[in-house]
C-alpha cells in the first residue's frame, strides 16, 4: 500500500510505536535515567490504565493489533507531557513541546562533539581548529550552517 505521494503508508501501530519511542528518548535526553517498563506500568495502574509488559511491547514495536484505548493513550500522553492527541490521532503532527525538545536534543549532542573534539585536539592551532569547527557544524547541520566565527 501507498500514499498519495507513492510512498509506503506506515501502518497505525508503527505510528504508535514511533512516537512512544520518541517520547522515551526524550525523556532520557532530559538527564533522566531510562524509562523502565515498571516505572511506566506503575504510573498507568494508578490513574486506572493498568499496563501489560507483552502490551506494552507491542506498542512499542508497532507488532500486534492496534492500541486503541483512549483512556490508556491519554494517561500515556499526560504522564509524557503532550497533547493527548499526539497519541490518539495517527495522523497528527508533532506537538510543539516536543519539536523544541528535539531541537534541544540535537544542539545538546552536536555541543557534546564540539566539546569532546575540542578537549581531543589541545595544542592545534586556533586557525586548524577554526576549521574544524567549520566542518563538523557543516556535517551536523548542513552546508546553510557556515560559520565564519
Amino acid at each position: 500500500m501507498t500514499d498519495r505521494d507513492g510512498g509506503p503508508v506506515e501502518p497505525p501501530q508503527m505510528k504508535l510505536a514511533r512516537k512512544l519511542n520518541l517520547l522515551l528518548d526524550l525523556f532520557e535526553a532530559q538527564g533522566s535515567a531510562p524509562l523502565t517498563y515498571p516505572q511506566i506500568s506503575q504510573r498507568m495502574a494508578e490513574r486506572g490504565t493498568p499496563l501489560s509488559r507483552s502490551r506494552w511491547a507491542y506498542m512499542r514495536s508497532g507488532e500486534g493489533s492496534m492500541a486503541t484505548d483512549p483512556r490508556l493513550l491519554q494517561n500515556l500522553a499526560e504522564f509524557f507531557g503532550v497533547d493527548s492527541r499526539y497519541l490518539q490521532d495517527d495522523g497528527s503532527e508533532i506537538p510543539e513541546l516536543v519539536e523544541a525538545q528535539l531541537l534541544l536534543l540535537r544542539t545538546l549532542r552536536e555541543n557534546r562533539v564540539r566539546n569532546f573534539a575540542a578537549r581531543q585536539l589541545q595544542g592545534i592551532s586556533p586557525a586548524t581548529l577554526l576549521r574544524l569547527r567549520k566542518v563538523i557544524d557543516e556535517h551536523l547541520n548542513g552546508p546553510e550552517s557556515r560559520s565564519d566565527a
